[in-house]
């Protein structure tokens, strides 16, 4: 076998640099946060706009000063949502103000005024007969100040003189606006002219196309914790189960990235810890609160005996969470460590904030989720696509693999790789008394 040249394997690397960079920040400006990169995803480009193409279905365009990788969606309440600098999410009237933006500045002039720029989303906002919240009024400004934040982060909108945020002062502030159009036409990355509404956009942006099974399930894997099996149709898992150690290989060559297989489903994980707008463990009282109700959720409704029906057993993704243990568990943890963790005293006296904000981070870490149809039952699958896996072809059976009830909610089997377990090990002739040593569980 002959070895790769060094050659081959600096050029490896600096591939694998600008794709994991693409994939972290889709849109990439020149002068940007990025800008000593971009001229390793210039040098790389048709290599790379081949490669994102062929694995993932996703289109890339370099352009001189930007390069934008246009992804597409997974389907309803898969995105990955937008959050001020206060880490407080958007809310629809913030994507609204950011959509109205988007449509004044592809035809705005290279430089405006604050005041006029706001005038103009207003008068978008009239003509679609969109109502936004007042604009003259303190939330509405702060409102509309983290659309055009973003804008700013993005480079669609440069600060030439003052600052958007002055729009949220009492008495209304001033700024230059300079805009660069050409990004502001770039941002949106679904199928604009072809959708007939908003849930219309996210059914076509989700479809794989000609990819079909193959596309969708890699768009899982890298833009997901992880995949569960009753999260994909029958031929998604066939696909996914016949193929799994071929992707491996191919994910670890374009990004780096190694693949965790388990009866429950796959994962990628990145040995960098990168390619993450989420981490758990993580710091502050949201993060620490939600690690320590995973572990003990898992501690009391981990099943006895999870199996897999290859060998008889019965595959177990997702079990019941019974109501009011939530509660009843937060109330535990408060009692515990609340006070000497110095856990935020808003959320100590306030548990349903505490419980929403929890739940929302552990849902986004596929440790939990809310009970209910899933893809493997045809859930939100775009038209005419191919549910069933080849005449044959025999599939993982994740009918019973987590409950389907209507209401309620579900701790998945991932969640058990955050529960530390102590297991005694007998003393070795080099030391005396019993070895304990804190494990997770896989």
């Amino acid at each position: 076998m002959t070895l790769p040249s060094t050659h081959d394997v600096a050029l490896a690397a600096e591939r694998r640099t600008a794709a994991r960079l693409l994939l972290a920040h889709p849109l990439i400006a020149s002068d940007g946060p990025h800008a000593d990169l971009f001229p390793l995803i210039r040098r790389h480009a048709d290599w790379l706009g081949k490669r994102f193409q062929q694995v993932l279905g996703y289109r890339l365009l370099v352009d001189s000063s930007y390069a934008r990788l246009f992804k597409a969606g997974l389907g309803a309440g898969s995105g990955h949502r937008m959050e001020r600098s206060t880490g407080t999410p958007f809310t629809p009237h913030t994507y609204a103000c950011l959509a109205l933006a988007l449509s004044v500045l592809v035809t705005a002039p290279e430089q405006m005024l604050l005041s006029h720029l706001v005038a103009d989303i207003r008068a978008a906002a009239a003509d679609a007969g969109i109502e936004l919240e007042e604009t003259g009024r303190a939330a509405g400004k702060r409102t509309l100040v983290a659309a055009l934040r973003q804008l700013v982060d993005w480079g669609v909108l440069i600060e030439t003189e003052g600052h958007v945020a002055t729009l949220a002062q009492e008495a209304g502030g001033e700024a230059l606006i300079t805009i660069d159009r050409e990004l502001a036409r770039v941002v949106v990355a679904g199928p604009l002219s072809q959708a007939r509404d908003g849930a219309d956009l996210v059914r076509r942006a989700a479809d794989p196309g000609f990819g079909g099974p193959r596309t969708y399930v890699r768009r899982m894997l890298v833009e997901t914790p992880v995949v569960h099996l009753d999260e994909l149709t029958d031929a998604e898992r066939d696909w996914l189960r016949t193929r799994q150690r071929r992707e491996a290989q191919a994910f670890s060559e374009l990004l780096g990235l190694d693949m965790e297989i388990r009866a429950e489903g796959v994962a990628l994980v990145d040995p960098e810890e990168e390619l993450t707008d989420l981490h758990l463990p993580g710091t502050g009282t949201v993060a620490q609160a939600a690690l320590l109700l995973a572990e003990r959720l898992v501690e009391r409704l981990r099943p006895q005996e999870p199996g897999h029906p290859a060998t008889g057993g019965t595959l177990v993704i997702g079990v019941a969470v019974p109501d009011g243990l939530v509660d009843e568990v937060l109330a535990e943890l408060i009692a515990d460590y609340g006070q000497r963790s110095n856990w935020q005293r808003g959320y100590l006296e306030d548990l349903p904030s505490l419980r929403k904000a929890v739940l929302d981070l552990l849902v986004r870490m596929r440790l939990m989720a809310r009970a209910g149809r899933l893809r493997a039952d045809g859930e939100g699958l775009p038209e005419g696509y191919v549910e069933e896996a080849s005449e044959g072809r025999t599939v993982t059976d994740v009918h019973g693999a987590r409950p389907r009830s209507s209401d309620g909610w579900v701790l998945l089997a991932t969640a058990a790789r955050y529960a530390t377990q102590v297991t005694v090990r007998p003393a070795t002739a080099a030391s005396k008394g019993t070895d304990v040593q804190e494990e997770l569980p896989l």
